[in-house]
């Protein structure tokens, strides 16, 4: 980790100046400030109060950066984490991105400023190029989330064979017409069940109607307003493949408002076989992600890069997906 005096010898000024700048002071000249800054960037110093952080004592802490705290399968996924974390001896911090990419940045910070020992992405809004020079700061992971790119311990599930399998059941059970909801395509984990659903549609010999393709719906009330797209429409889908539980519960819940029977008029396919795949009635048919044992081996991984002081070699584990037949297929 470099020292003010580090900085003060990269620049040419004195250390007087560089501790100014890092403090903030007032009556310092922009071009001086601009020359620290970009020293205290290169060199990878960090300014903590908690001096002590910065000689490796370890925080016990692992950050887990999420993107929707409302999302019941992060709720779930933090719970797994959190057993874990608690038997090894480690606290967790949950920090919501809010799908913010500067957001993200600034929980990064965390790692950089010696606040936490290690990051588990669980979600992801920058790309690999933004992301990888933190690492040299401390161990971090992609869980759930990934990025293609991305030279970090993965522990994933195969989305592309998520979508197929979910769209092959569809099919299987005579629907041609069908819709699809998969959220936003900026996200790797998304467009890879897109392609699952076309490669299923597109084995079946079945065309894709871009007018029943909604992207970025991830809660309750999107499932609401897409069902209130399907029903304007001339001709309606037969089934929706839904990009998770909470948008095939609110497809559902309007369904019936509007005396629409589930699955003799429409078919909804969910995501994640959440708690509320099997409380909601009809029964949500659903793609089932093992998130206990995504978030259980997340925590695992970490811990062990935290104990070999980061000395872990990139790798990347893909759990199984499986279907859940249930009522409302």
């Amino acid at each position: 980790m470099a020292t003010i005096k580090e900085v003060a010898a990269k620049t040419g000024l004195s250390p007087t100046t560089v501790s100014r700048v890092i403090n903030n002071h007032p009556y310092v000249d922009a071009n001086k400030r601009q020359i620290v800054l970009e020293a205290m960037e290169e060199l990878g110093y960090v300014p903590n109060s908690s001096a002590r952080r910065l000689r490796g004592q370890r925080t016990d802490t692992i950050a887990v950066i999420i993107s929707r705290i409302v999302n019941p399968f992060f709720s779930h996924l933090i719970d797994a984490m959190e057993h874990v974390a608690a038997k090894e001896g480690y606290q967790l911090i949950l920090c919501d991105s809010r799908l913010d990419k500067k957001r993200e940045l600034q929980q990064l910070d965390l790692l950089k400023t010696k606040q936490v020992d290690g990051i588990i992405l669980a979600s992801l809004q920058n790309k690999w190029s933004v992301i990888e020079p933190f690492t040299k700061f401390g161990p971090i992971i992609c869980c759930n989330e990934y990025d293609s790119n991305a030279k970090l311990p993965m522990v994933i599930c195969d989305q592309e064979h998520g979508g197929y399998l979910g769209t092959r059941h569809l099919i299987e059970q005579g629907h041609k017409r069908i819709a699809y909801a998969g959220g936003t395509d900026r996200i790797e984990l998304t467009r890879d069940r897109y392609r699952g659903f076309e490669r299923a549609m597109k084995e079946a010999d079945l065309a894709i109607d871009r007018a029943l393709l909604f992207p970025s719906f991830y809660g309750i009330e999107d499932g609401k307003n897409i069902f209130q797209q399907i029903i304007s429409m001339k001709q309606p889908p037969t089934a929706i493949f839904a990009g998770g539980d909470e948008v095939a519960a609110g497809i559902i819940r309007e369904a019936k408002q509007f005396q629409y029977r589930v699955p003799e008029d429409l078919a909804v396919l969910g995501f994640d076989n959440q708690p509320l795949a099997e409380l909601i009635d009809p029964g949500i048919t659903t793609i089932d992600q093992p998130i206990k044992q995504m978030g259980t081996r997340a925590v695992e991984l970490m811990v062990e890069m935290i104990k070999e002081n980061h000395e872990v070699t990139y790798s990347k584990e893909t759990l199984p997906l499986q279907l859940i037949k249930r009522e409302s297929t």
